[in-house]
C-alpha cells in the first residue's frame, strides 16, 4: 500500500515510440525495455543515462520474446527458458545501466508476461528465478507478488490510471483486456483524477509511455498528486 502521503510515479521507457527524455522530466522510475519486446542496447544505454542525469530510478521491464507482437501475445515458453530469457534481459539493461554510471534497482515484467504471474504460479516462478534478488514491482495479489515475498524479496504495489480493471476469479482486480471497450484511457485529465484515488492504495502509479497522450497525461498526473498532498517519490 502507498506509504503516508508519498507516492512514486513511473513509465515505461526505451520502447522506441515515445518521449524518454520528457517522460524522465516527470517521473520517478523507470522501466527500461531489454529489448525483447523493443529496445536496443544503445537506446537502453541512452535512457538509463538520462535517468541517471535526472535521479530516476531504473527497472528491467522483461517481456516474452516477442518484438513482432511488443510483448502483449501470450506465449507458452518452458520454466526454464522463461528464467533464462529473463536473466538475460536482466544482464542487458545491468550491462546499459552500468555504463550510464547507474544500476538496475528494480524488476517489473511487461505486457502479457505481466498479466500471465498474477495468476500463473509456474511462469511466476521463472521470472523470479531469473531475475535475482531484484525487488518487484506488480499488481497488487498477484502470484507473482507473493512468491517473491515470501523468498524475502521486497516487493512493491502499483496501479493503473490509464487503464480499465475486471474482478479475477478470487474478486481482486485485475486489468482489462486491451481490446475490450474502456480498457484504455486517453484523456489526462481522466487520468489524473483516476490517479489520485489509486496513490492512496499502492506504491507506485504507472502512467503508460506507449499512449498519444503520455507525455500530458504524465504531467496531469504528477500535477493532481502534488495537489493532493502527496510528495513524488521513487518507491525504492
Amino acid at each position: 500500500m502507498g506509504t503516508g502521503w508519498s507516492v512514486d510515479l513511473n513509465a515505461d521507457l526505451g520502447e522506441e515510440v515515445t518521449d524518454d527524455a520528457a517522460l524522465l522530466a516527470v517521473v520517478t522510475s523507470a522501466n527500461v525495455a531489454c529489448g525483447f519486446h523493443a529496445g536496443t542496447p544503445q537506446l537502453m544505454r541512452t535512457v538509463c543515462e538520462q535517468a541517471a542525469e535526472n535521479g530516476v530510478r531504473v527497472g528491467a521491464q522483461v517481456s516474452y520474446r516477442d518484438r513482432e507482437g511488443f510483448g502483449r501475445r501470450r506465449l507458452d515458453v518452458s520454466p526454464d527458458v522463461l528464467a533464462a530469457e529473463v536473466a538475460e534481459q536482466v544482464g542487458l539493461l545491468s550491462e546499459a545501466a552500468g555504463r550510464a554510471g547507474t544500476t538496475v534497482a528494480y524488476l517489473k515484467p511487461h505486457g502479457a508476461l505481466y498479466n500471465r504471474i498474477v495468476d500463473d504460479e509456474e511462469q511466476a516462478a521463472a521470472v523470479l528465478a531469473g531475475s535475482g534478488d531484484l525487488p518487484v514491482l506488480g499488481l497488487p495479489g498477484s502470484r507473482v507478488l507473493a512468491l517473491a515475498g515470501r523468498a524475502g524479496r521486497r516487493v512493491f504495489d502499483e496501479g493503473f490510471p490509464d487503464r480499465g480493471y475486471v474482478l479475477g476469479p478470487d474478486g481482486s482486480r485485475r486489468l482489462q483486456p486491451r481490446g475490450e471497450p474502456g480498457a484504455v484511457i486517453a484523456d489526462p485529465a481522466e487520468i489524473a483524477r483516476r490517479a489520485v484515488t489509486l496513490a492512496a492504495q499502492v506504491d507506485s502509479v504507472c502512467v503508460h509511455g506507449d499512449g498519444p497522450t503520455a507525455v500530458a497525461a504524465a504531467h496531469a498526473v504528477r500535477r493532481a498528486l502534488v495537489g493532493a498532498g502527496f510528495t513524488i517519490r521513487a518507491f525504492l
